[in-house]
């Protein structure tokens, strides 16, 4: 996995992420298991890139037999706090250090990006057993709802970013635009307060190497815009959950 500054800023603020970040809806390890064929349940499943362990918990809870990836140093000691029972190594997804056919599932979620498609992809299917799933997922925030659009958009304007390299980022972060991946997308949301809304965009990695000063001047502009839209302070956080299956 990359180690841009990018990459590395979530170490400093492990604790925001796992307090803040939304977790995957119930469907989309549904639609896992029926492309991949089989029940998580009682599967080897390696979770790489795991961070704090949002998807882990939910893979575990599934009776999964789980062991997580992740390289970082500050979120592979929030995800021991957290899920003191599951193993967790230190390594990427582009060396994964996990031996050949020793996994029914490989699970990346909003980590894929993170790698290189060149080293990881071989990685994960040398992980694989023979008839194993690749399953790669993300949430992205859903667009079509007019104050995400137009939140999104005052970002992008704020970190100087255009459409098309936000388009192009969105399309390394899933592998769906390759032969022998399936792909199932399942609209859902949270009600939040405003302060976790808020938390949560701070702990993108685009806010977390901005500088604290200048992070923390947009983000009090965004809660006051919030707060006229939001005004009994709670968000309903609409999303667009994804995940792209192969088999190996």
């Amino acid at each position: 996995m990359t180690t841009t500054p990018h990459a590395r800023s979530f170490d400093a603020a492990a604790a925001l992420y796992a307090a803040n970040r939304p977790s995957y809806p119930p469907a989309l390890l549904d639609a896992v298991e029926e492309i991949a064929g089989r029940p998580l349940a009682g599967a080897r499943v390696a979770d790489v890139g795991a961070g704090t362990g949002i998807l882990t918990a939910l893979l575990h809870a599934r009776g999964a037999r789980v062991v997580a990836v992740e390289p970082g140093d500050g979120m592979a000691a929030e995800f021991r706090r957290s899920l003191p029972g599951v193993p967790v190594v230190r390594g990427d997804g582009d060396r994964l250090p996990l031996a050949s056919a020793s996994a029914d599932v490989v699970t990346y979620a909003q980590a894929w990006h993170w790698t290189d498609p060149r080293r990881s992809l071989p990685e994960a299917f040398r992980v694989l057993r023979p008839g194993g799933a690749l399953a790669v997922m993300r949430n992205d925030s859903d667009e079509s709802v007019p104050w995400i659009a137009e939140q999104t958009a005052r970002i992008r304007r704020f970190l100087g970013v255009g459409e098309d390299v936000a388009a192009a980022g969105a399309a390394r972060s899933l592998p769906s635009g390759r032969p022998g991946f399936t792909t199932r997308r399942v609209p859902w949301s949270r009600r939040v307060p405003l302060d976790t809304h808020i938390a949560n965009l701070s702990s993108h990695s685009d806010f977390l190497v901005l500088g604290e000063e200048r992070a923390a001047a947009f983000l009090a502009r965004e809660r006051e815009l919030l707060a006229g839209v939001f005004p009994d302070g709670t968000v309903e956080e609409p999303y667009v959950a994804t995940v792209s299956v192969a088999l190996r």
